[in-house]
């Protein structure tokens, strides 16, 4: 265990499995304090993965979803590297100082993010490197947590390298499927340092601690997609409507481009992201997994689940895009749990593009020219 893991890992009340600090014994007084500015999290569960070099940004910028070429230092993204078929393979949080891009991924996929990078290479001027001895600390904007990560964060070219997640507004490029006045990622104004992993940080000793549980509760009332939990071997970006933080439709060709831009543009993605408010009276949490059903019909899948401090018991669920938007059951352990549900992706998500409809030539009358009847 590094210093700063071993820093966190003493404060009173904490329970901890693998060197992930899961709560410190009050996990709503915990989200509050998340919430409001005045705590941070150890995130021990997220590995940063170091790409230097002159070429950086040009080659970022062409084999994943990202319009990265114009990035300055200190500026903030995200991106998606997509198989063939556009479906999702990687997922990363993306800052720039200058010198460096340094992406933050779940650490169940930084090995083979790595991986692919350093096998996409070829002559480009850049190197790869995955930074164990780095350590990532989460916290909101606004309050005297950001204040105390951003004072303890590496600024190893000038920088602070404090990565904003963009998720809490559609960015340039990209394209939101939710229709609601009012989004919830609105006030996600989510903010993670990178730290010396064997640092002694005073200035974080006087900031309240709180463990990911509060961090993931906060992460899906947001509606915010995370590979370590909604990405599956099937997942497409507009499922989760990740296309409004992750993807820029307009910028050059990369892999799985064509399909990204056909189903915007001409179709309908064949799933789709859901929030689920669960009866909490009986006491059950289902696990991500437990599926999802319409009456008899099972219609997808719970992803995500969390206790909220305000809303109770919540989840994200991945459901066919036929799945009814009504209420529907989740099923955990032999228990039929109630859950209302509020569309995040609708159904008729996609086909955004205003296509002509031309004449159809079987339809022209008799002896009418072809050419005369298209105008």
């Amino acid at each position: 265990m590094s210093a700063l893991a071993d820093a966190f890992a003493s404060r009173p009340g904490a329970v901890a499995d693998d060197g992930i600090i899961s709560h410190y014994g009050e996990p709503m007084r915990e989200q509050r304090r998340l919430a409001d500015g005045s705590a941070a999290v150890l995130l021990g569960d997220r590995t940063v993965i170091e790409v230097a070099g002159e070429d950086r940004l040009t080659w970022l910028d062409s084999i994943t979803s990202q319009a990265l070429t114009g990035l300055r230092p200190g500026e903030s993204t995200e991106l998606l590297i997509l198989d063939p078929q556009g479906r999702v393979e990687h997922a990363a949080g993306v800052l720039e100082d200058g010198a460096s891009v340094w992406l933050i991924a779940d650490s169940g996929d930084v090995d083979a993010l790595a991986t692919w990078l350093t096998r996409m290479v070829f002559r480009s001027r850049v190197t790869v490197r995955v930074r164990d001895d780095l350590a990532l600390v989460g916290a909101f904007a606004g309050g005297a947590a950001e204040s105390a990560v951003t004072a303890a964060a590496l600024a190893p070219n000038g920088t602070p390298l404090v990565w904003a997640d963009p998720w809490n507004a559609v960015q340039i490029g990209g394209h939101q499927y939710s229709v609601i006045d009012e989004h919830p990622a609105e006030g996600y104004r989510w903010r993670i340092a990178i730290l010396d992993a064997e640092a002694s940080v005073p200035a974080l000793e006087d900031i309240a601690a709180a463990g990911v549980l509060a961090a993931e509760a906060l992460r899906v009332a947001a509606w915010r997609p995370r590979w370590a939990a909604e990405v599956d071997e099937r997942s497409l970006p507009h499922e989760s409507d990740w296309i409004r933080s992750a993807v820029h439709l307009n910028k050059g060709c990369y892999r799985g481009q064509e399909t990204v831009a056909k189903v915007h543009n001409l179709g309908h993605p064949p799933r789709r992201l859901a929030a689920l408010q669960l009866d909490g009276s009986a006491d059950v949490l289902p696990a991500a997994g437990a599926p999802v059903f319409a009456g008899e019909d099972e219609v997808g899948a719970i992803t995500s689940v969390a206790r909220h401090h305000e809303d109770g018991p919540i989840a994200l669920a991945i459901l066919s895009r036929r799945a009814p938007t009504g209420d529907l059951v989740v099923r955990a352990d032999g228990v039929d749990i109630a859950a209302a549900q509020q569309v995040i992706v609708p159904a008729d998500a996609g086909a955004t593009a205003d296509v002509p409809r031309l004449t159809r030539l079987s339809r022209r009358p008799e002896g009418q020219d072809p050419r005369r009847a298209q105008g």
